[in-house]
């Protein structure tokens, strides 16, 4: 059993990974413990991004790589400790058993070298599949370098593997990572997507990555803007077809003449988080997101920000308008769009209908008409300033279960 001083040094190594927030696994239960569906992982989340549901732990915080960023590097005069793939098997399943998790996220620093690491890895989750028939949720983060069957090993016995790009440039790999390469993130990530295309078309017997891929990047620790991580991200979900990118916000938890001294900020990460709703969600690209040499503004989202640039598009009559065009304007997210579709073939949409749909009015009324009527600001100019001022006072407000309702269901779809 592992002891209280082994589990807090590698529990406490493994919190600076967010990517893994929800299960889409289609994992059933044969037989064993354990379920591994999307309803069957519930997720909790702390203020700082973290998930809770899943014991989310290091095999090993002993690290040959010396990446300048990480809490775990080979440099820093750090304690160390690691645990057995046995020791972890058996602490998921008691955890498991005392209703603490549903579900497991692996990860480990490079211990010797990349392949004996993933080795330690695949035997943990081999261990819980077939000793302890476990059927919930792992997530396994993979190591850059290691043996392709490796690889394919722990892809047939994890639900989801991530293999963190982390900064978004070759450039700044080559600086502040020097043990990886672009090549050495995207390879692996390239590979498993094939091998699942694969899988499906010969509809084999099994599981193979049956909640896909995720990845993470740290926003800050290095110079390249928001217009080239939203390219990336946009490149990663066409090429990879990942499951989601995940931002961080760097915090300088090391000291290092290499890195900034203050962190990013929570308010770009938000951004860039509603930029990939936009590119996975509403039909946008990066290019019409964000110019590849600009960060996205601060004082607007990404999607009013848009709409601001192109303001020849509106406003939209509500009646009238395609999905698509609805999808577009500030503060009618997915669910909005359909509704408006569907109550529109029975009656003619005015203002106090859409109220009633919970369409965020103080930001749609300025880019749409319902039956012919306008209630917005008159120029581009007072709707930027009526626009920056909601979003200072949101920004400014913790959400509550006493929240308006417009802006708690806009919080919690993610709709903008």
């Amino acid at each position: 059993m592992i002891d209280d001083r082994r589990l807090k040094i590698l529990t406490e190594g493994a919190k600076y990974d967010v990517s893994c927030s929800s299960s889409g696994s289609g994992r059933k239960n044969e037989g064993g413990i354990g379920n591994g569906y999307a309803s069957g992982c519930c997720h909790s989340f702390t203020p700082d991004g973290r998930c809770i549901s899943l014991l989310k732990i290091l095999l090993s915080n002993d690290c040959v790589y010396n990446c300048r960023y990480c809490p775990n590097r080979l440099d820093l005069d750090i304690p160390r400790a690691s645990a057995t793939p046995e020791e972890i098997a058996e602490l998921t399943i008691d955890f498991y058993k005392r209703n603490y998790i549903e579900g497991l996220f692996l990860s480990s620093a490079v211990e010797k070298n990349p392949d004996y690491t993933m080795e330690r890895l695949v035997r943990t989750a081999k261990l819980l599949r077939t000793e302890y028939r476990f059927h919930g949720y792992i997530h396994i983060k993979g190591i850059p370098r290691a043996d392709e069957g490796l690889i394919r090993e722990a892809a047939s016995y994890a639900d989801r593997m991530s293999y963190n790009i982390e900064l978004p440039s070759e450039r700044s790999l080559r600086l502040l990572a020097p043990q990886k390469s672009k090549e050495s993130l995207l390879l692996p990530m390239r590979k498993l997507a094939d091998e699942k295309q694969i899988f499906r078309e010969e509809k084999r017997k099994g599981h193979f990555l049956p909640a896909g891929q995720t990845t993470q990047m740290i926003v800050g620790a290095s110079p390249e803007t928001d217009g080239q991580i939203v390219r990336l991200t946009q490149s990663l979900y066409r090429a990879m077809g990942l499951k989601r990118v995940y931002y961080s916000s760097y915090v300088p938890v090391v000291h290092d003449s290499l890195l900034p001294e203050l962190p990013a900020g929570q308010l770009r990460e938000h951004r860039l988080y509603q930029a990939d709703w936009l590119l996975r969600f509403y039909g946008f690209t990066a290019e019409e997101i964000a110019p590849e040499d600009e960060n996205l503004p601060l004082d607007l989202d990404p999607k009013c920000a848009w709409a601001l640039r192109n303001m020849q598009f509106f406003p939209v009559e509500v009646n009238r308008a395609p999905l698509e065009a609805l999808l577009r304007v500030p503060g009618i997210g997915g669910r909005s769009a359909q509704k408006i579709l569907e109550a529109r073939k029975y009656t003619k949409l005015t203002f106090e209908h859409l109220k009633r749909m919970r369409v965020v009015l103080k930001r749609a009324r300025h880019f749409i008409t319902a039956g012919g009527k306008f209630y917005g600001a008159k120029n581009e100019l007072a709707v930027r300033g009526l626009l920056s001022a909601g979003e200072r006072n949101t920004n400014a407000m913790q959400l509550s279960l006493f929240s308006d309702p417009e802006t708690a269901l806009s919080a919690l779809t993610g709709e903008l």
